[in-house]
């Protein structure tokens, strides 16, 4: 059987897993998971994407390009678009590209663009919350790495808190045409150029 490849456009609030039993008694709660989006059987997410993040998932069942995906030592890109509280100056950003201590970990080099204007991204639900007289932002964050709420740590960390996530590419895998919940299979193109990226035969 030829393995599958999908990307899925992730909502807000979905849990990037196919089922939610927490700690505890073990009972399946009712928020939302891939189960409510997704019936290909044995496919599973690569990395995670937070239930308040939205955005690119890639599921596959191929085992060795899921563990060069995951590995730290064969980084590639993951690109976001984050709206964030006010409106970074050129020290923040500064401080973004070059590396941010958090807890006991600094950050690679970053790339950071601030955007001229909002994103055309469909709009969230819920809507985030805004506060009167508090602008926001938005920035496009480009990292090689994916620690855990990485982005969001790495904002709050220079005093502009993440409003908003969204993923929109993974090496060379763009969200292009798809709406939240939607997903497909990536062509052979796509798959091409991503192994050639990871350096998998």
């Amino acid at each position: 059987m030829p393995y599958r490849y999908l990307l899925f456009y992730k909502p807000y609030g979905v849990i990037s897993q196919f089922s939610d039993r927490p700690a505890g008694d073990g009972k399946q709660t009712d928020r939302p998971t891939l189960k409510d989006y997704i019936d290909v059987p044995d496919v599973y997410p690569v990395g995670r994407l937070d239930r308040d993040s939205e955005g690119l998932l890639l599921l596959t069942d191929h085992g060795a390009l899921q563990h060069r995906l995951i590995e730290p030592k064969f980084g590639h890109a993951r690109t976001y678009l984050v709206q964030v509280e006010r409106i970074p100056d050129s020290e923040a950003i500064a401080q973004l590209e070059q590396g941010i201590k958090i807890k006991n970990y600094r950050t690679k080099p970053t790339q950071i663009k601030l955007l001229s204007q909002s994103p055309d991204l469909p709009p969230r639900n819920p809507p985030i919350r805004h506060r009167l007289n508090v602008p926001t932002a938005w920035l496009e964050i480009t990292l090689t790495e994916g620690k855990n709420r990485q982005v969001r740590r790495m904002t709050a960390a220079v005093g502009f808190p993440t409003l908003r996530l969204v993923r929109v590419a993974i090496a060379n895998l763009t969200l292009a045409d798809l709406q939240p919940g939607q997903w497909r299979d990536l062509t052979s193109a796509e798959l091409k150029k991503l192994k050639k990226t990871i350096g998998l035969a």
